[in-house]
C-alpha cells in the first residue's frame, strides 16, 4: 500500500502529550484538525463533528469556513456515516447524492467516525481540492487520529 500523506504518529503523541496536560476536549479537537491540515494536500479543511443527540456539531476546524455548524444525524455525508455507522470515502463529491456543499471547491470527501466501541462520538470530516484525494492509506491514517481521540475524548 502507497504512504500516506498524513502521518499519523505524532499527530496521536501531540494528542496524549495535551490530554497529560489536561487540555481540554475542545484543545484536543483543535490540535487534530490543525496538525491533520498541516499534512497539506490532499487535506484541504478538516472539520471536526460531535454526535449531540440526532446532530452532529461542529467543535473544531481547520481550513475553509463552513456554513454547515449543526449537521442532523442522515443528512449529507457526514449525516450519512454516523446513520450508517461507517466511514466514506468520496472521490467525486459531484457525484455523491445528498452531497452538502462547504465549498465549491471541495473535489473530495473523507469522513472517518470516531467511535469508542460501539458508541459513536463524532466524527473527522475531510475535504479536498484535490479529485479522489484520499486513498486507503489516507483513509488509514485519518482513521488512527480518529481512534486515539475515541480514546482520549
Amino acid at each position: 500500500m502507497p504512504e500516506s500523506v498524513l502521518n499519523p504518529a505524532p499527530i496521536v503523541r501531540a494528542l496524549q502529550a495535551a490530554f497529560a496536560r489536561g487540555a481540554s476536549r475542545r484543545e484536543l479537537l483543535d490540535l487534530a484538525a490543525r496538525r491533520m491540515r498541516a499534512a497539506g494536500p490532499p487535506y484541504t479543511s478538516v472539520y471536526l463533528y460531535m454526535v449531540h443527540g440526532n446532530d452532529l456539531v461542529l467543535e473544531a476546524s481547520d481550513g475553509r469556513e463552513t456554513e454547515h455548524r449543526r449537521i442532523p444525524v442522515g443528512k449529507g455525508l457526514c449525516g450519512q456515516a454516523v446513520a450508517e455507522r461507517r466511514d466514506i470515502n468520496v472521490p467525486d463529491v459531484g457525484a455523491a447524492p445528498g452531497y452538502l456543499a462547504c465549498n465549491l471547491e471541495t473535489q473530495s470527501e473523507l469522513v472517518v467516525l470516531i467511535r469508542r466501541n460501539d458508541e459513536i462520538l463524532g466524527q473527522i470530516d475531510v475535504d479536498s481540492d484535490v479529485p479522489a484525494g484520499f486513498s486507503a492509506a489516507e483513509e488509514a491514517a485519518a482513521r488512527e487520529v480518529a481512534d486515539a481521540l475515541a480514546v482520549l475524548l
